[in-house]
């Protein structure tokens, strides 16, 4: 511990805090060294072996040492005081996270959902090709959790291209096979659409029932589909967030899919499966995430990976190429079009400009129709009517049109086989993660794909890397992995409400070393004692009331 007299003088180095308006460094300075004076000395929550293995301080001193470091050195991340708060928070989200599976996974008992397997049989036989080595290791995984007593609460991490959508399908079957239903939520109402089409198909020779419930579909045929999954007489159930409503009523929901999990936030993460009594469920998410974030975003969830493409999926060439060429791309698109192909370009914000991303779509939508007619280009972005959007989208999906510019909106929910071509404007302003996902929509067919990133120099180094390795390699997990290198956690999915957690002192690039300490202990915590309520666990309710404040308030408070 540092003597209190410690706290009125200037540190030998002084840190440097963000400020917001009218905050002095010297007040805050101030109200720190304050605060610091008063730190209590808490019953440890670290285990005594990893206290002793690491060489780590109390949490009382830790604090002192962060914010009055003698040494450059006590700044890294691996510095002991860091560390040890580093590791202290890491510590509250996984009891967190334990504490919420607990409560919604395996403390409520699951039923045993299992059939004969015979659809399931017959669609894997009728398949033109042979399931990966991944699928059927995945596929083995989900149905060991589907037939066991106990609730499955599984993520599936699938590389775009990798079949997630045939495991859900014949996820789906077992649940409908052994007498339940099967729900499958999706991002867009086209993915929607394009899953019921396919899915209808496969099983047209079956017995069972499938339904469409989207926000498009007339009052009379919502009405038409609620009431026939009320009685049971669908059996699997394909939709968007009109799944989510309280009028949807199931007769007896065995399984719940969440397609794209990211797209609809943690939160509702089991929104749809507590529409049932013990219901499997099954997050999927095309976006790879590095194994440092699974854990902490989705470490109460058991993870399930897809690691294999399907035999001869196309690779995507993908080439860099200066925006100013952007004449010689529009020409070699008219020459694609000529032959049938399809493409996408997507328009980013810009930044040295007044124009909004969908502005700067809107005039390159302007642009092209002029320069390319005969594409029939057709526009797609957020700020458009969703009835606009996705018509834009089924044009493109149905051949009408060659050529679909777009904002990001279509970094999910779109699969057309047909388009091979993928145009990226202002490739350096996206991460690594976004631009494998939009590239993702290419290389769905038989058809040889290209992705062309366009950029405008001078590139710094970090655009320069993430280019470079789009360029080198397809393998999303690699990609997600760089990408945490490069970007840090913030957005490595895209998008603020993508359920990451936000750490203050943990860095998971540094410290994905203490994740799994952290993971463990939690786990013996939680096992001890699967609420915190005995007295022995005072220590772990002051840590979450430091570091989780919502899990402490919401869930202990509710006993």
């Amino acid at each position: 511990m540092l003597p209190p007299e410690q706290f009125d003088t200037m540190p030998k180095i002084e840190p440097v805090y963000p400020l917001s308006a009218g905050l002095k460094p010297k007040i805050l300075r101030n109200a720190i060294a304050a605060g610091l004076k008063r730190v209590p000395v808490l019953d440890e929550w670290i285990s005594a072996e990893l206290l002793a293995q690491k060489g780590w301080s109390n949490f009382a001193s830790a604090m002192q040492q962060v914010h009055y470091p003698s040494t450059e050195a006590d700044l890294m991340a691996h510095a002991p005081a860091r560390a040890r708060l580093a590791f202290d928070e890491l510590l509250a989200n996984q009891i967190a996270l334990h504490l919420i599976r607990r409560r919604t996974g395996s403390k409520e008992a699951g039923r045993g959902i299992n059939s004969e397997g015979r659809i399931r049989q017959q669609i894997i036989q009728s398949l033109p090709y042979q399931m990966t080595g991944a699928q059927e290791r995945v596929m083995a995984e989900i149905l060991a959790d589907m037939h066991s007593p106990y609730r499955m609460l599984r993520l599936l991490q699938g590389d775009v291209g990798s079949g997630k959508t045939l495991i859900a399908l014949l996820a789906m079957v077992e649940a409908a096979e052994a007498g339940t239903q099967a729900a499958l939520l999706a991002p867009t109402e086209i993915l929607a659409k394009q899953h019921f089409e396919t899915i209808s198909k496969i099983l047209a020779d079956s017995p069972l029932e499938i339904g469409l419930l989207i926000g498009a579909m007339k009052a009379s045929e919502k009405t038409q589909t609620t009431d026939r999954l009320k009685t049971g007489d669908i059996q699997i159930v394909i939709g968007t967030h009109a799944l989510l409503s309280d009028d949807v009523i199931f007769a007896d929901l065995g399984l719940a899919v969440v397609d794209e999990q990211h797209r609809f936030g943690v939160r509702q993460r089991l929104i749809l499966g507590q529409k049932g009594t013990g219901t499997d469920v099954l997050v999927m998410t095309a976006t790879p995430i590095p194994r440092t974030l699974s854990m902490t975003a989705y470490g109460d969830l058991t993870t399930s990976y897809l690691d294999e493409k399907p035999e001869g999926r196309q690779e995507i060439k993908t080439a860099l190429v200066n925006q100013d060429r952007i004449e010689d791309v529009i020409s070699r698109l008219k020459a694609a079009f000529l032959s049938g192909g399809r493409a996408y370009w997507i328009c980013p914000l810009v930044e040295d400009s007044e124009l909004s991303d969908y502005e700067a779509a809107e005039s390159r939508h302007r642009l092209l129709s002029k320069l390319i007619p005969e594409a029939n280009a057709v526009l797609a972005h957020g700020k458009m009517k969703p009835a606009e959007r996705e018509a834009a989208m089924t044009a493109f999906a149905e051949g009408t049109s060659q050529l679909l510019v777009a904002t990001t909106v279509i970094e999910v929910g779109v699969d057309v086989p047909e388009a091979s071509i993928i145009i990226i404007e202002h490739a350096e302003r996206f991460g690594l993660a976004q631009l494998h996902q939009l590239r993702g929509r290419v290389g769905r067919g038989d058809t040889a794909s290209s992705c062309l990133l366009l950029y405008k120099g001078p590139l710094s180094e970090t655009a320069q890397s993430r280019l470079n390795i789009m360029r080198q390699t397809n393998d999303g997990f690699l990609i997600a992995e760089e990408d945490l290198k490069l970007r840090g956690p913030g957005e490595i999915l895209g998008q603020r409400q993508s359920g990451l957690p936000e750490f203050s002192l943990a860095d998971l690039a540094e410290h994905a070393d203490l994740i799994p300490l952290a993971r463990a202990q939690a786990s013996q915590i939680v096992e001890r004692d699967e609420d915190l309520s005995s007295e022995t666990s005072a220590n772990y309710r002051d840590l979450l009331a430091l570091f989780e404040k919502d899990v402490a308030v919401q869930f202990l408070a509710s006993g």
